[in-house]
């Protein structure tokens, strides 16, 4: 079975979607190329762009559509541009990795040597651009429209803003190439750069997100920032980067105050450093004099290790150590100094699912450079170290950092210092979590971290432990837990400098969703020909009857359980996102159309069960290039595509266009009719499918040979339904029973439901 996101969507039929592929075009490159290019050409025109956020006619998952329109290029493949290629192959030499429709490294260029036209071209140039930028995504198609010269362009991206200024910068270096105009293509990726950096899910996040898509849990993201929706309606769990909807306020509050997070974790015989608040510097030579030297001074609500000094020995050294520290933080620690190394271990649920050793970072004198210079050259140059969230490591800013200004002055140097050839110099002692140790974390020490976490009451917690070894039971050394944090980076996990990534975004997942969860609830996807509200509400009425809030968006409006939230036609991406957002919504009915599915796409990745009732036709789609009756199944098809393999797909038997799409469906099939001797029933039944019809006036349910019949639909309950909607109000029911007993729905449930449909309900409308 073809999936729609491995290659091209196209009708049942074979006919595709629109005409003619760029692939197909390239065998008349050969004749175009002996027409002479003009001097120049005028450029490219993206008419509009769309931002389809839903499974769509493309893929399943976020594109940008643009309509792009090449004009007099239409007649100028690229082997007839003189030094388009090598150009284009200059500017942007990770084209090499696109393999294209040749389906090897290098494709992509084959075809551009070879002939092929603009449209194909912005496809693979905007996907390379957003590469570079830090947002690698590899889906892209070209198609071309009935109009002449007009191409609908289609690049998978995880932003709106990033899509279409990636299409716009492909379309200006493009034709820079063309016209052999300069193109400032590095300052173009930094701008795109600088936009992934702003709007993108931070790596923590992203990490936990690609986990739950590697167990087909949805994502919706709620805010620009990090706060992330995995599973819809009741069943959803909620993700703020590395805190989830478990995450106590309580336990965060204690976290954060380092004093009361001692006090308990040695209450609760855990192993913590002596030490306590202090208000200013002579108050903490004091407490070190009374702890005993030497000693920590660290800001109480500080992270990435900022404002730390260990070890310290002299009045001096702690008076300039409070005045860092002081800088970082409201209030200053003074704490008692634990020899060994620093370890850093993520618990997750209770248990400890990553660890990390930290190092001190030096710097090798060459005779010649300063201390800050040789920090420039051999530290900050580490590809771990920047300013932004992704990077694991911060830079060493030396003459911004008092705690590094500090360790060199115990050195006896100052950033200024130059080093003799081969002398080495601390430049800091904290944060730099770098090997990866896991796999050598005593199980005493495991326990003890997950008690930590316990008392604290965080259900996933960064915990900075001091010890000489980790493969060794805790107390024996002397070893500490010197901080608890709430909200942990995982970076260090995800990019150690030595040792394996570990795979924490599972382990949080698996946190939130054990057991195989998914964290979906029952989704009914429904399309028609435009009369299909009446089978949504009735379909919606039996999974509210069976006990379930159910969500409904139709054309008649949107309701929440038995209220009328909007009087006015519900259909499209965001009154359905809107529902599945909804902590109550235990069910959802969502109905769509053609035009929602080419302008927006689905408000969901997956349902199910996806009803499709009738072929609509393409009246009224001509601004979206569908013009043809046999583009409306390509169309179609989408509602099929993503019901999922434990779903099923309720076709209407009685329309040939609709039984064909039987075939696109991961799930069961399920059949209804008006006619109870239908040949397509029949061999279905003979497969021993499922199957729902019409039998003088009564519905009957039949798995195979089986049947059992439903409900006469007789006067007065046939009148009810009736007026609900239209005149032959039976394939209505049908397609609203098939949907509730592929859920499971009880057939006496189902019976009571439809006897039951016509009666009042409470709305309230909000105008």
């Amino acid at each position: 079975m073809r999936r729609i996101d491995q290659g091209e969507h196209g009708s049942p039929s074979g006919g595709g979607l629109y005409p003619r592929t760029c692939e197909a075009l390239a065998e008349t490159a050969a004749a175009s190329a002996a027409a002479q290019p003009p001097r120049g050409f005028a450029d490219i025109v993206i008419r509009r762009m769309a931002y389809l956020r839903g499974p769509n006619v493309w893929t399943y998952r976020p594109v940008i559509e643009a309509i792009v329109d090449i004009g007099a290029l239409e007649d100028f493949p690229s082997n007839t541009l003189p030094g388009f290629y090598d150009r284009l192959a200059a500017w942007l030499p990770g084209l090499i990795e696109h393999r294209c429709s040749v389906g090897r490294r290098g494709g992509f260029l084959m075809r551009l040597r070879d002939g092929t036209w603009p449209g194909h071209i912005l496809e693979h140039v905007a996907l390379e651009l957003q590469t570079q930028a830090g947002m690698k995504t590899g889906f892209g198609k070209a198609r071309m429209t009935h109009e002449r010269g007009v191409y609908k362009v289609v690049i998978r991206t995880r932003d709106e803003a990033i899509g279409k200024r990636a299409l716009e910068s492909a379309r200006d270096l493009v034709m820079a190439a063309i016209n052999d105009r300069p193109y400032d293509v590095t300052a173009a990726i930094a701008t795109l750069t600088d936009l992934v950096d702003r709007r993108c899910l931070g790596p923590s996040t992203a990490c936990i997100v690609e986990a739950a898509a590697e167990r087909d849990i949805p994502a919706i993201r709620l805010n620009e920032g990090n706060l992330v929706q995995l599973g819809y309606g009741a069943a959803q769990r909620r993700i703020w980067t590395a805190e989830t909807d478990r995450t106590s306020a309580i336990a965060e509050g204690i976290s954060r105050d380092k004093d009361l997070t001692k006090q308990l974790l040695s209450a609760a015989g855990v192993p913590v450093p002596e030490g306590r608040t202090v208000a200013s510097a002579a108050e903490a030579w004091d407490t070190a004099e009374g702890i005993g030297l030497p000693v920590v001074i660290k800001p109480s609500d500080g992270n990435h290790a900022r404002g730390v000094s260990l070890n310290l020995h002299t009045h001096q050294e702690i008076e300039d150590a409070f005045a860092a520290a002081e800088k970082e933080g409201s209030e200053v620690i003074v704490e008692r100094f634990i020899p060994g190394q620093e370890h850093r271990l993520l618990v997750v649920g209770g248990k400890v699912v990553a660890a990390t050793r930290g190092e001190i970072t030096r710097v090798s004198g060459d005779g010649r450079s300063a201390i800050a210079q040789l920090i420039d050259t051999q530290v900050n140059s580490d590809p771990r170290r920047g300013a932004e969230e992704q990077f694991p490591l911060d830079v060493i800013l030396v003459h911004e950092n008092p705690v590094t200004q500090l360790e060199l002055q115990r050195q006896g140097l100052t950033a200024d210092s130059v080093l003799r050839r081969g002398q080495t110099a601390v430049v800091e002692r904290t944060g730099n979590m770098a090997n990866d140790v896991t796999g050598l974390v005593h199980p005493d020490i495991a326990e003890q971290m997950g008690l930590a976490a316990r008392v604290v009451g965080l259900d996933i917690a960064g915990i900075d432990l001091v010890v000489e070894d980790i493969g060794q039971p805790l107390a024996p050394q002397g070893g500490a837990i010197v901080e608890v944090n709430a909200g942990p980076g995982l970076l260090m996990h995800l990019k150690p400098a030595v040792g394996r990534a570990q795979p924490v975004g599972d382990a949080i997942v698996s946190h939130l969703f054990p057991g195989g969860d998914t964290g979906r609830v029952p989704i009914v996807g429904l399309i028609g020909d435009g009369q299909s509200s009446l089978a949504a509400r009735l379909a919606a009425s039996l999974l509210q009857l069976h006990g379930w809030q159910t969500a409904l968006a139709c054309r008649d409006g949107l309701f929440l359980g038995r209220r009328q939230l909007s009087p006015h036609g519900a259909l499209g991406f965001e009154p359905g996102e809107c529902m599945l957002i909804n902590r109550t919504v235990k069910a959802a009915v969502l109905e769509t159309s053609p035009r929602h599915i080419l302008t927006e796409g689905l408000p969901y990745d997956r349902c199910q069960v996806g009803v499709v009732m009738a072929m609509p036709g393409p009246q009224g789609l001509s601004d979206l290039y569908v013009t043809e009756a046999d583009q409306m199944p390509g169309i179609v098809r989408t509602q099929i595509d993503v019901v999922l393999p434990q779903g099923a797909a309720v076709l209407n038997a009685d329309d040939a266009e609709v039984l064909a799409l039987a075939d696109y469906s991961d799930g069961e099939v399920l059949l209804y009719s008006l006619d109870p001797d239908s040949a397509a029933l029949a061999a279905h039944r003979a497969r021993k499918g499922r199957a729902v019809f019409a039998r003088e006036s009564s519905v009957v349910l039949a798995h195979g040979a089986t049947e059992v019949p439903l409900v006469n639909l007789s006067a007065p309950v046939f009148a009810a339904i009736t007026a609900e909607g239209p005149q032959d109000a039976r394939p209505h029911v049908l397609a609203a029973v098939a949907a509730a007993w592929a859920l499971g729905l009880p057939t006496d449930l189902i019976r009571a439901g439809l006897l039951h449909f016509g009666e009042p309900r409470h709305t309230s409308a909000v105008h």
